[in-house]
């Protein structure tokens, strides 16, 4: 599929050209090598033991590993824009997906500045007890604020300064200080303390999380698509390396207690202490730039895209600086760090970091998998690989913690339906067309060997309209019969010659028309060289595999032309085993303006008259229960009605009937008149279906030798003896179907 989109200046406007080392690796890395290496890993160490230590390093850096696997391929797959994650998950699964993506990403990067910033702070404290620790916070954050509103390339060139004393530092922690004494003892492998290995985790995986800082800068890279995947792959692999290996140095040189109770273990231990601490101020700092970088680019895609107001996302200089993004993304920060408590929130960043993962994952996951011809990644990753990715991200959020995985959650979705109600409307294609057909695909050939049956019986109704404005009352009642859960396809036939190209508007106007009224129905509009032939047509072929209409829903005629083509149809049905449905309205609901088919407020009833034909009657009464579930119909009542002949019989037919509704579980009412031989029972139908909303009647299948004329004059002396009744549903059971099993 193609991925660009031509109307977003940020993909238009040339690159800084960043390249693989400074533009990824290195804000990815920094991050990485960030406080909790320092601070935490020695301390953790102390706690759980080396075992449990070294699988805690191990599960999270696979999470992060599987997660850049994912990356690389979608990288290599599209012309990646800015806006990192976000640009990436909204290019795949949409601009609603992404906006609940990105959003909360942007926020967490936000966040995470002054979460960083207060980490610095707090240690800048501890030699400086007399300042407080809002005071050098607010002043770090001033001054990285103006390093990255200069310019980024400058923003960056400070982390190379910094990530170069970070490898000083891990030099001189490897290399150790001849004075310290070292540990006679090694640290046990398995060791039980009070702290928990899924504690430990918790506190553990933000250190990993870092791949997001290069992401971030992906509009500013040279070559996105080379860039991302090296880079990030790099860092993520050497971070792992480092990881796996200061515990193992720790564990042999210095005892559990003293791990437990000294967290600056690190700078005792290498041979030049200074850079150590250089190195946390270097990683608190770092990090906080990073974020500082990343935050204003996502805020600057959203914008781009319509997401968020679009002044946001302007950008200055010949690189599209973000300057007002940044403010923003300052702004935040600021109040964050002036609460100076980010213990709550921190959770709540882990898990909005995790759901952006595991959504890369996801998106790389399903477009390998679906391998659609637009899927052709330099750097291939295979679906199941980035399928367990995602599955471990969300395994990992649950882990560390389930309050905090259901309220990024909630936030996640509540985005999602906010973003969809605004109706944004795409400018690119994503893979939701595709993953809608591979289910399709699946679940039409899973049904196909499958046989109808009664009891999962559900509409399928192909309404032949014509155009919706004249005959609207027809989809409104078909739409009422289906409930957005059984399939509904508005039918317009046209006779007159007519261009492709006209043919698309009319069905594009008729699917914005039903659009407008909130119905859930398909479009088809055919030519043909008269109406009759056309509807046959369509009868006889519409549909794909068994998904196709079991019923047909026309309208009702006056026209003593119309009647042998209307016989024409439903003998075509007949012989297609689909159900007729015919819709009659009294002549003073003409149109939809005049008298619309919807009766507002509770109390309407409808009538179903249970007639000889019983697959006729079981259908009626199917096609009455279902409309007392739709949204214009509930509280109505149902009454089933027939005649007899006799007032003897009547006590043991309303038995019958009556034992027949409650064992089907119906909310109706039995009713049965004793028919005056004297006159025509429609007489008797009329007079007792004066206060019905709507009634249904039966109308018998042609016979087998039986021609269009003269079921035509049966059709027209039903239409004839019928007049006066309230808006009337006449019905035909022709599918192969035991329609009373639905009530079993």
């Amino acid at each position: 599929m193609n991925h660009q989109n031509s109307e977003l200046k940020s993909e238009s406007s040339p690159p800084a050209g960043f390249g693989t080392f400074k533009g990824v690796f290195v804000p990815s890395i920094l991050t990485i090598f960030g406080v909790i290496m320092y601070l935490r890993l020695g301390w953790i160490l102390g706690h759980v033991g080396l075992f449990q230590t070294l699988v805690i390093v191990t599960i999270s850096c696979s999470i992060t590993f599987l997660t850049a696997l994912s990356i690389a391929a979608t990288s290599t797959n599209m012309k990646v824009g800015a806006g990192g994650t976000y640009y990436m998950i909204s290019r795949s699964f949409g601009v609603e997906t992404g906006a609940a993506i990105g959003i909360p990403l942007f926020f967490a990067q936000a966040l995470g500045i002054s979460f960083y910033i207060v980490g610095f702070s707090e240690s800048l404290h501890a030699i400086f007890p007399a300042i407080p620790v809002r005071a050098f916070g607010v002043a770090s954050l001033f001054l990285l604020t103006a390093i990255a509103y200069k310019s980024t390339n400058l923003a960056l060139k400070t982390q190379t300064v910094v990530f170069l004393i970070i490898v000083l530092s891990l030099l001189s922690f490897f290399v150790g200080n001849a004075d310290f004494a070292p540990n006679s003892s090694t640290l046990p492998l398995l060791e039980k303390t009070n702290l928990g290995f899924w504690v430990a985790f918790s506190i553990f995986f933000p250190a990993v999380t870092g791949i997001e800082a290069g992401l971030a800068l992906s509009g500013d890279l040279k070559k996105p698509s080379r860039a991302l995947p090296l880079g990030t792959l790099s860092a993520v692999i050497v971070g792992a390396i480092v990881y796996l290996i200061i515990p193992i140095v720790l564990s042999i040189r210095v005892s559990p207690e003293v791990l437990r109770g000294n967290t600056m273990i690190m700078q005792d231990m290498a041979i030049w202490g200074i850079l150590v601490l250089l190195g946390i101020w270097g990683a608190t700092l770092s990090s906080g730039m990073g974020a500082l970088l990343g935050a204003p680019r996502t805020l600057q895609a959203l914008a781009k895209d319509r997401v968020v107001f679009s002044f946001l996302g302007k950008g200055e200089g010949e690189s599209n600086e973000p300057r007002l993004a940044t403010v923003i993304s300052f702004l935040i920060a600021l109040v964050a760090i002036l609460i100076g408590d980010l213990n709550a929130i921190a959770p709540v960043l882990s898990m909005f970091f995790l759901t952006a993962y595991g959504f890369l994952n996801l998106a790389a996951a399903i477009e390998s998998f679906l391998q659609n011809p637009s899927w052709r990644p330099t750097f291939q990753t295979p679906w199941v690989v980035s399928l367990v990715g995602a599955l471990a991200c969300l395994a990992a959020m649950l882990m560390i913690n389930p309050g905090a995985t259901i309220i990024s959650t909630g936030f996640v979705v509540g985005v999602f339906l906010l973003t969809k109600a605004r109706n944004l409307g795409n400018r690119w294609s994503d893979m939701r067309g595709s993953m809608l057909q591979a289910l399709a695909h699946y679940s039409i050939h899973q049904l196909s060997p499958l046989k109808a049956e009664a009891r999962t019986w559900r509409p399928n109704i192909l309404v032949f309209s014509g155009a919706p404005t004249k005959r609207w009352h027809l989809i409104e009642l078909a739409q009422a019969f289906t409930q957005g859960k059984g399939f509904l396809t508005v039918a317009t036939i046209l006779t007159q010659d007519q261009d492709e190209e006209r043919l698309a508007k009319m069905e594009n106007s008729i699917r914005d028309f039903l659009g407008k009224k909130r119905v859930k129905g398909l479009v088809e509009v055919q030519p043909a060289v008269d109406v009759v032939r056309g509807a046959e047509g369509m009868i006889r072929s519409y549909g794909i595999g068994s998904i196709r209409p079991n019923t047909i829903l026309l309208g009702d005629t006056e026209n003593p032309e119309q009647f042998a083509l209307h016989a024409r149809l439903i003998r075509s049905a007949l012989k297609n085993e689909k159900n007729v449905i015919i819709v009659r309205k009294p002549p003073s609901q003409e149109t939809i303006d005049q008298q619309p088919f919807r009766i507002p407020g509770k109390g309407k009833k409808i009538i179903v008259w249970w007639g000889r034909q019983r697959q006729n009657a079981n259908l009626m009464l199917a096609l009455g229960h279902l409309l007392q579930y739709g949204p214009d119909w509930q509280g109505s009542e149902l009454h089933l009605k027939s005649t007899i002949d006799k007032d003897e019989e009547k006590e043991t037919a309303t038995k019958a009937l009556e034992r027949f509704v409650k064992a089907g579980r119906l909310r109706a009412q039995v009713e049965l008149i004793t028919s005056d031989p004297t006159q025509d029972v429609f007489e008797t139908l009329r007079e007792k279906s004066s206060d019905a909303d709507m009634v249904f009647i039966g109308i018998r299948p042609p016979e087998a030798d039986e021609s269009d004329q003269d079921y035509a004059a049966y059709y027209e002396s039903l239409l004839k003896r019928s007049r006066g009744m309230p808006q009337t549903v006449i019905v035909m059971a022709a599918e192969p179907l035991k329609f009373n099993e639905i009530f079993e």
